[in-house]
Formats: structure tokens, C-alpha cells, sequence
């Protein structure tokens, strides 16, 4: 590679010139454009004589009418605009509907390319785009449309992607457009002021770089890292830039190795051809910084690729490989038994030569090589007639659409507003892997890497989920905050009495634990609509009146002031029981939320002047029957000692002793000494003890505890 080659490898992404459309290219597109669709019908414009050609090469049946069409109309549309870089707008259509055609983007996918700003800046509408190229066109086009700043202000781009990602969960093609699209923005983003172009280039990073990786266009990804790279690390990027320049300077030793490769392989007898792959920039940059430095003229600056025409072919020139040479089986994995989210196969390795020189290698397909580079864009029109599956109630099965992307249409929905929603989906995007896990019922769940039992519950369940008192991984009982991993076998432990209850609710502890925007949306939303559960008591326990009779319970808080008959709730921060000293705040609703006298958020609440409710301990008068301790093993939650208590007044017994361990791999045991007005109230006793979510098992204890009476 020449010093020359080297800079064009750097602005184009590795090497892949075949997407750069370069100056001299902009200049024709741009006289052609100006110099009208061309004479007759039936002729093919000169301005998309290239494009026709690129895409008759991969679709030979391919209609190149409608492609005319499509060009005559967005021409004499946007005919007098002009981009900030003094081309003809109709340049940018055209150069984003090349990207595309290079990429194997099928017919209609390029005529809405084509068309694809036409109702955003000019007086072509939605319905004139439908009635002359059809539905799917129209559907396109409308997909990738910007929502009117004068509608939306501030919240305009981010809705503006909203309104793109459900779309595109109903065609991907939406969002293959919108990627071409930022490409050659991106491309020609130097006639803007450096604040703008900083801004674009972050949300290219933190948006559309993710969305081009999961959709599986790396031809794309890898470009708009590299543009994004330059204007957000300038330093850094003209760092490597040298390096490449030096690299290319030098003789490259993975040549050397690709013949040695070849060799190997036609002696084999497997036909192969193999290739030497550059990095781009950014891949050069990580490269450096992993491994604290890199020298031009290693084998660090690309990888060889070698592409068979069968999967088997690919296990025979792994063999081969790790045969003849010495392999570094640190770096073999096997995408191909188990492929990548976002449809990427391939067989990874790397071996040494015999000057001890790593090479990475990776083994593909030719039809995975074209899925690799262009993803979702390289499976044609998954919508065509007898290529899409159909559900009993007649929709279209899109078998493009993957798990991530399922899982966002679902979350985006309940995004309460804008900011929400572009902060969520950031969080979302970046997560760069994809994990499965399997429920104990038979099913399986895709999730985000890092994501936690708490994900895993709302991912399953919705908002059910509010009900979980509990889970257990690979059979062992597990925190709701454990760290979930691929291959993991999950049993969610649910409270019976199921969502909507008033006993059951997510404590705001689980957002702590929530990394996917689904379960932190659902589990805020409900803590918005209960402030008084989640802010100062246990969340959704059932409130105990002050009026009730005192065998209800053997001591409850009372309120004292003026609040005869006041709900009154534990809180959850403290959760006093007698004889602690109390103190009361009354909160949403009227009711009484008692913490201990000590507890911190007592002293915020006071501190901000929140008045106080003189309460006391209500001692109860079951008398002096049978006494009897008992040990409740249960999974830890919130109000797990408000359920137990009020299941043991709900039974007529009196608590004079209460004690709670720390708990221990999330599972808790409580001391109780109650009093029973007989001896044959205690087997119900212990029975409804079980039936509390969370408890798995209440005996009595071996000996004595000392009973202290409240």
C-alpha cells in the first residue's frame, strides 16, 4: 500500500473505497444534475448511470424504471436548492442512494433512497409519493421524514428517532436509509462550524454507530467510526493516521502470510481465496491502546480473510491453519455455531509464522462475508411475496427484526417524554452484547450484557414483575441484583396475589439494579404513582387503623393529635417495632408514616420542617397464654417483617419479641416470641407464616429465646 492509499484507507474506512464517493464523483453527479434527467422515457439519466449499473450487477432483473422515475421526480423537486457545500442538493440523494446500491440494497429500497428528502424540504407530499411508487415506497420515505421543529422544538430530534425506530420495527429498510444518509452528511460535515459538527458526531457516536453494529452494516459502522474518530479525537486520530502512513511505507508481512495460507489450502484441495484485510482507524487506535503501542510494518495493521463457498469449507481451513501452523488459541471463537445479534458469522483465529509474528485470521462464507459488511441491507426485501412468513391474522413476520430491537419498540412506548426516551435509548445502545437466558418454564429471554434478575423480571413479565419477591439462578436462590450471564437457567419467585395488589410493588432499591430502560421505566413509573410507599414506607403494606381492635395486633403505632383513626404505616428506611422510640410524619393521603426516633430520614423530614404526629406503641391484651418462638427462613425483600406481623395479628396472636439477622446470600431468618391464646392456634400459625411470598419455611426454635416484653 502506498503512503498515498494509506490516507485514502484512513478517510474511507479501511479500505473501503468502493463506498467513498470521491470528490471528482460529486462534481459529475452534480453537472448531470444540472444538466436535467436526460432525453426520452425510457433513457436512463446520466446522473444515475452508475447507480443503474452497481445495482443491475447484483440484481441483473432489477426494474431501472422506477429508479428513473424516482430521479426525475426528487430532481425537478429539489432542483434550485443547493448543500452548504455549493453542490446541487439532488447530489445527496444520489450519493446516499450509491452507498446503498453498492451495499446490494434491493429496487425499492433505493427509490425511496432517492426520494428520501423530497416531502421533508420540498412541496412533494407523502400521498404524491405513494400514488406514483407505491406503498412501501411511501412508507420508506415517511420513515426517515424529520418531525417539523416548529411542532416539536427542543424534543424534535429526538422524536424524530422515535418516530425512525418504529418504523423500522416494522421495516428495516427505514433505518438502512437513515444510515446511508448521516454517512454522507458525515462525509461532508467540514463546511460546518466545529460546535455543530461536535454535536453531530456525538450523536452519530452514541446513536447511529450502535444502530449500524446491531443491524450488522459494519461497511457503514466502520466509516462513520473513523469520520466521528477525526472530529472528536483529532489528536488521536492523526496519530494513527501517521502510523498507517509509516505502515504503508514498509513491506507488510501479512502478504508473506497470505501466500503461506494459500499454499496450505490448495494443497488441501480447498478452493479459497484469501485476502489481506486493512483495519481502519479506530480499529488501529484500539489495537494500540490494548496492547500499549504498535509498529508499523507488523502484522497488527490488518488481518487476513480467507472466503470459502460452504460452512464445512470453513471448519477445513480452521483445521488446516491450526495444523500447519502454530495457533493462538486464546483468539479462536466460533461465530458461526453461534452467530453474532446482529447476524455476523464468522470463524476467528490467529496464528504465528515462523519469526514468531501473530496473524489474525478470519474464516467466512461468501454469503457471510456479504452479511458482515451490509447486514440487514444484503438480505434483499424480506417483505416480498412468499419471502416473509404470515401470522394467522395475516400480518407480515419481519425475520429481520431482532431481539434488541423488539425489546425497544416495547420500552419506548412507556417513555414518558422525550428526554427519557433519548437518555434510555443512549443506555440501550450502549451495551455492545447480547446475552440469553432460559426461564425455568421452558423459555428464553435475549437480554443486554450486564443486565440483572430484575431486567430478566420485567423482560418476562412486564409489569407482572412488580410482584417479585425473589429469584433463583442455576437452581441456587440469588439476589434480584445478581448479574446475569449467557447460558444462565432463571426461576422468578412471584408474590401470589400478583400485579395491581396493594401488597406487592417494587422497592426503590431495584433501580439500582435495573440496567435495561424497560425495567427502570416500568419500575419509576410505579414508584411515581405510589410517592408515599416509595419515598417513606413500605411499599403497597397494607395500613392498620389506630380504631382496630386490639387483638388485631399486640402492638401497633397509634397516632395521638388530632388524627383519630389515621393510617398509619412502618417505614420501610427504619422499620421500628416495639419498644423502639417512634416518631410519625403525616404523608400523602392523610396517613401516618412511623419511623424510629433515630432514623436519618426522621431527621431529614424534621430538618425540612415537615411537621411531627406524636405516635405510641399500642400494647396488646392477649394475656398471658402459650408462648412459643418461632423462626421464619425467607428470601430478603422490602416488607417482608410488615407481611409476617400483620399475618400474625391477622391470626389473634400477640409478637412480645422480634428480632431479624443480617441476611446472608439474600436470605434472612426472623426470631419471633408470640403469645397464643391456646396451644392449638400454633399450626395455623406457622402455616399462614409460609404462605407469605418470599418465606420457605417457619419452625419452632430448639430452645428458648429470652422473650422481652414490648
Amino acid at each position: 500500500m502506498s503512503a498515498d492509499n494509506a490516507v485514502d484507507a484512513v478517510s474511507s474506512g479501511g479500505g473501503r473505497g468502493r463506498l467513498m464517493l470521491r470528490g471528482a464523483d460529486l462534481r459529475r453527479l452534480g453537472r448531470a444534475a444540472l444538466l436535467g434527467p436526460g432525453s426520452g422515457r425510457s433513457r436512463v439519466p446520466d446522473a444515475i448511470e452508475h447507480i443503474a449499473k452497481v445495482h443491475r450487477a447484483q440484481h441483473p432483473g432489477a426494474d431501472i424504471d422506477i429508479l428513473r422515475r424516482a430521479y426525475v421526480l426528487a430532481e425537478s423537486s429539489h432542483r434550485g436548492q443547493m448543500r452548504k457545500s455549493g453542490e446541487p442538493y439532488i447530489t445527496h440523494p444520489l450519493a446516499v442512494t450509491l452507498i446503498l446500491a453498492e451495499l446490494g440494497a434491493e429496487t425499492t429500497t433505493l427509490t425511496a433512497s432517492l426520494l428520501h428528502d423530497t416531502v421533508e424540504d420540498t412541496e412533494v407530499t407523502l400521498d404524491q409519493v405513494g400514488e406514483e411508487f407505491g406503498g412501501e415506497v411511501r412508507y420508506l420515505v415517511d420513515g426517515v421524514t424529520k418531525l417539523e421543529k416548529v411542532e416539536y422544538g427542543a424534543a424534535a430530534e429526538s422524536e424524530t428517532f422515535r418516530k425512525m425506530l418504529v418504523a423500522t420495527g416494522n421495516d428495516v429498510r427505514v433505518m438502512s436509509i437513515k444510515l446511508a444518509d448521516r454517512l454522507h452528511n458525515m462525509r461532508t460535515l467540514g463546511v460546518m462550524r466545529p460546535e455543530k459538527q461536535a454535536r453531530i458526531a456525538k450523536v452519530t457516536r452514541d446513536v447511529l454507530i450502535p444502530l449500524a453494529e446491531r443491524l450488522g452494516v459494519q461497511a457503514l459502522k466502520t466509516e462513520l467510526e473513523d469520520l466521528v474518530f477525526a472530529i472528536l479525537h483529532p489528536e488521536d486520530y492523526d496519530r494513527t493516521r501517521e502510523s498507517l502512513i509509516a505502515h504503508a511505507a514498509l513491506p507488510d508481512p501479512l502478504e508473506t502470510v497470505a501466500v503461506d495460507v494459500r499454499g496450505v489450502l490448495r494443497e488441501a484441495g480447498i478452493p479459497a481465496e484469501v485476502l489481506v484485510r486493512p483495519r481502519h482507524a479506530v480499529s488501529v487506535h484500539r489495537v494500540r491502546v490494548k496492547r500499549g503501542g504498535i509498529r508499523p510494518g507488523s502484522c497488527q495493521f490488518g488481518r487476513i480473510l480467507v472466503l470459502v463457498g460452504e460452512d464445512a469449507d470453513c471448519y477445513a481451513v480452521l483445521g488446516e491453519l491450526h495444523t500447519c501452523f502454530t495457533p493462538v488459541i486464546a483468539e479462536f471463537k466460533d461465530f458461526i455455531a453461534a452467530p453474532k445479534f446482529n447476524l455476523y458469522q464468522s470463524l476467528h483465529t490467529a496464528i504465528a509464522d515462523g519469526k514468531g509474528e501473530i496473524a489474525e485470521v478470519l474464516v467466512r462464507t461468501r454469503q457471510m462475508h456479504k452479511v458482515a459488511e451490509a447486514g440487514v441491507v444484503a438480505l434483499g426485501n424480506p417483505y416480498a411475496v412468499g419471502e416473509a412468513p404470515v401470522t394467522t391474522d395475516g400480518e407480515r413476520v419481519d425475520p429481520t427484526q431482532p431481539g434488541w430491537l423488539s425489546r425497544l419498540l416495547d420500552w419506548q412506548r412507556d417513555a414518558p417524554d422525550s428526554d427519557t426516551f433519548w437518555s434510555a435509548l443512549r443506555d440501550e445502545l450502549a451495551q455492545d452484547r447480547e446475552i440469553t437466558v432460559f426461564s425455568a418454564d421452558g423459555g428464553t429471554v435475549g437480554l443486554t450484557d450486564g443486565a440483572t434478575c430484575v431486567d430478566a423480571a420485567y423482560a418476562l413479565h412486564g409489569e407482572a414483575a412488580h410482584a417479585c419477591v425473589g429469584s433463583r439462578v442455576n437452581g441456587r436462590l440469588a439476589p434480584l441484583s445478581t448479574v446475569l450471564r449467557d447460558g444462565d437457567t432463571l426461576q422468578l419467585l412471584m408474590g401470589a396475589e400478583g400485579p395491581g395488589s396493594d401488597v406487592y410493588g417494587p422497592s426503590p432499591d431495584w433501580l439500582e439494579h435495573a440496567r435495561t430502560p424497560a425495567a427502570r421505566i416500568a419500575i419509576t413509573r410505579w414508584l411515581d404513582a405510589h410517592p408515599a410507599s416509595a419515598a417513606e414506607a413500605a411499599p403497597a403494606a397494607p395500613a392498620v387503623r389506630a380504631a382496630a381492635a386490639v387483638t388485631s395486633r399486640a402492638a401497633d403505632p397509634v397516632a395521638e393529635t388530632d388524627l383519630p383513626g389515621a393510617a398509619v404505616r412502618l417505614a420501610r428506611c427504619c422499620t421500628p417495632v416495639p419498644p423502639d422510640a417512634v416518631t410519625g410524619f403525616v404523608i400523602r393521603g392523610g396517613t401516618v408514616a412511623v419511623h424510629r426516633s433515630e432514623c436519618p430520614t426522621a431527621d431529614r423530614m424534621a430538618s425540612a420542617g415537615r411537621d411531627q404526629v406524636p405516635v405510641r406503641w399500642r400494647i396488646g391484651t392477649a394475656g398471658s397464654g402459650y408462648r412459643a418462638t418461632l423462626l421464619a427462613e425467607a428470601l430478603g425483600r422490602p416488607r417482608l417483617l410488615a407481611d409476617l406481623t400483620e399475618v400474625i395479628a391477622g391470626q389473634g396472636v400477640g409478637i412480645v419479641f422480634a428480632a431479624v439477622e443480617p441476611p446472608q446470600e439474600h436470605r434472612v431468618r426472623h426470631t419471633y416470641t408470640v403469645e397464643l391464646p391456646d396451644a392449638e392456634a400454633l399450626p395455623a400459625l406457622m402455616r399462614a407464616m409460609r404462605a407469605v411470598p418470599g418465606v420457605y419455611d417457619v419452625y419452632r426454635a430448639q430452645r428458648q429465646v429470652a422473650a422481652v416484653r414490648a
